[in-house]
């Protein structure tokens, strides 16, 4: 067995997390977090038309702003681990115990899923790689049609069944389609339809274990390995990772810049589309309004993702200067990448292009990227194998911040208390097996593209709760715990500005989470956010007596029972009461176009 003195980690340190980050490692584990522009390009572009780079980068913006209220409630806890929620979570505690443990819950359910769906796309590019769905216009599936050109007749009860599905086609149009359809089946791998068994989860989705969820899971287990050495090694990693996807990526966004690929026509005219996936123009009507904010509602889980940055505070060897280093400069690294892609494949491919299947489920993004740049069948091979890695990035940053929100969740009372472990490289080794187990449920989810849009949505409910009171808690700290040492302070009209985009992405929340083909979707986010209630009701009452473990407020000068003076008053009330009026009333304001 590995000791502590061949772990590396200092005696009397075991059981703990471990100081060995810099700035700079922090920056390069929150590194993953620009490869997730490539999770929902094509849904962007799907439902909001024209509109989708300019969604992107207003989401950017935001994004930017909102982290300078993070980097200054991070600086006061150079003790904890676990991110922006974890330190915004302390500042509800005196008006709410509740409220406190729904912040981390919420942020943690909204990026775990990181793992599930980008290992879903992954599994996605190594089955095309391995065992191709032939083209319908390839030389085999050609042949194959020629020689079965009798099978079909256009009086045959399939050319009646198509020809209702598509309107204004003829019997010819429809023998070709169907043609092409069984061609292409012909020559299917048989893995490509394999499934050893499907479920429904009730009021949920349909779950499929089939080759995407075998081959996800075994590269979850890689990536659970990779982090298992702890958070120096994992950094390592990732700073490799990171150099070999994202200059490639840098590249694909200059690239039709420079020499002129961009087609201005492809972002101009910018009104939302008429419907979802129409792919034809519509107008600034309440429909089109619902569509632009949806956009921007699914962008946040992205686009803000970089707060990861913060997770690490309690394994940086200076937090007071690092933790604020790593949030920012990781924020202008994704607003190069989130402003320069989107804005590429927009201008490349136009509105039509964005809506090709394999972009919209992500498993042609590898052969679209290479197309910006006129690349061959080589090069495409060599972007395939990017956009694995770039996945790799991404879940090993989710996994890595994820684990560590439920570990010092735990240490702090509000999440059950076998979370709170380490092994013996500083790992949060149970925390990450938790992550581990929540995603092969999502995975089976995952498999199919309908799948994917309903965890995405639904996740990302609890990522803007989480916003909302993160970005709220800024102001209560600076009235409740002004007296507290601040490393780096943000100027005072950001922590306002900041407050105000709260209420925004209220009205994103609202207006949104029924865009992604999910009525149900904001709701079903509700219930499942309030499922930490009766955990931490459970943990705090029943096994903690109604007290908080020594340590957890203690940069605050808190402890026990003692949850200090409320010089804020009923202004926090205030704020949840507005925001959640936003909510509700937004969501039966704005409808999808009829």
């Amino acid at each position: 067995m590995t000791t502590v003195e061949e772990a590396g980690i200092a005696t009397g340190t075991e059981g703990k997390l471990v100081r060995a980050l810099d700035w700079k490692g922090a920056f390069w584990v929150a590194a993953g977090v620009p490869p997730l522009v490539l999770f929902s390009i094509g849904g962007i572009a799907g439902t909001t038309g024209k509109l989708a780079f300019l969604v992107w980068i207003i989401s950017m913006i935001m994004g930017f702003l909102q982290s300078f209220t993070y980097a200054e409630i991070a600086g006061m806890f150079g003790n904890k681990s676990g991110g922006a929620s974890i330190y915004g979570a302390t500042a509800w505690l005196r008006y709410s115990k509740f409220v406190a443990p729904l912040s981390v819950w919420c942020n943690w359910f909204a990026w775990s899923p990181v793992l599930s769906l980008g290992c879903a796309i992954a599994a996605g590019y190594i089955l095309n790689a391995l065992f191709p769905i032939p083209a319908v216009h390839s030389e085999l599936v050609q042949s194959w049609i020629a020689a079965h050109a009798a099978s079909i007749t256009v009086d045959s009860p399939r050319v009646a069944e198509w020809l209702a599905a598509h309107a204004g086609s003829t019997p010819p149009d429809a023998v070709k389609a169907l043609l092409g359809l069984d061609g292409v089946a012909a020559f299917t791998p048989a893995i490509r339809n394999w499934s050893l068994f499907s479920f429904r989860i009730p009021f949920l989705a349909q779950a499929n274990i089939n080759a995407t969820f075998i081959i996800g899971a075994i590269l979850m287990l890689i990536i659970f390995a990779i982090q298992h050495r702890g958070i120096a090694g994992t950094a390592t990693v990732q700073k490799w990772m990171a150099i070999a996807v994202l200059i490639p990526l840098l590249l694909i966004g200059i690239f039709p810049i420079v020499t002129g690929s961009i087609d201005y026509s492809n972002v101009m005219g910018l009104v939302p589309p008429s419907a979802a996936y129409s792919g034809v123009d519509g107008t600034w009507n309440i429909g089109g309004w619902t569509l632009f904010l949806g956009g921007l509602y699914i962008a946040a889980w992205s686009t803000y993702g970089f707060e990861t940055a913060v997770c690490y505070t309690r394994e940086l060897k200076n937090p007071k200067t690092d933790t604020f280093k790593a949030i920012f400069y990781s924020g202008l690294l994704c607003c190069l990448f989130f402003f320069l892609v989107p804005f590429a494949f927009q201008g490349v491919l136009g509105h039509a292009g964005m809506l090709a299947p394999g972009i919209v489920d992500g498993s042609g993004v590898a052969e679209a990227l290479a197309g910006l740049i006129g690349g061959g069948r080589i090069v495409t091979q060599i972007f395939v194998i990017m956009m694995i890695a770039a996945l790799f990035l991404a879940i090993m940053t989710a996994m890595a911040g994820s684990s560590r929100t439920l570990y010092q969740g735990s240490k702090d009372g509000w999440l059950p208390k076998y979370l709170d472990h380490v092994n013996e490289h500083g790992a949060p080794t149970r925390a990450m097996w938790t992550d581990f187990g929540f995603n092969l449920i999502l995975l089976a989810i995952a498999s199919d593209t309908g799948g994917y849009f309903f965890v995405l949505a639904v996740s990302n409910v609890g990522y803007i709760i989480f916003n909302f009171l993160n970005l709220n808690a800024g102001w209560i700290h600076r009235v409740d715990s002004g007296h507290i040492e601040r490393p780096w302070k943000a100027p005072t009209v950001l922590i306002g500005i900041n407050t105000v985009l709260a209420f925004v992405n209220a009205l994103f929340l609202g207006a949104g989470a029924k865009v992604w083909g999910y009525d149900n979707a904001l709701y079903i986010g509700f219930i499942f956010a309030a499922l930490i209630l009766p955990v931490f009701a459970y943990r705090h009452y029943v096994q903690d007596g109604g007290k908080f473990p020594s340590g957890a407020m203690e940069e605050l000068g808190l402890a026990g029972h003692d949850l200090g003076v409320r010089k804020a008053g009923i202004l926090p009330y205030l704020a949840l009461a507005a925001g959640l009026a936003i909510v509700l009333i937004s969501n039966v304001v704005f409808q999808l176009p009829s």
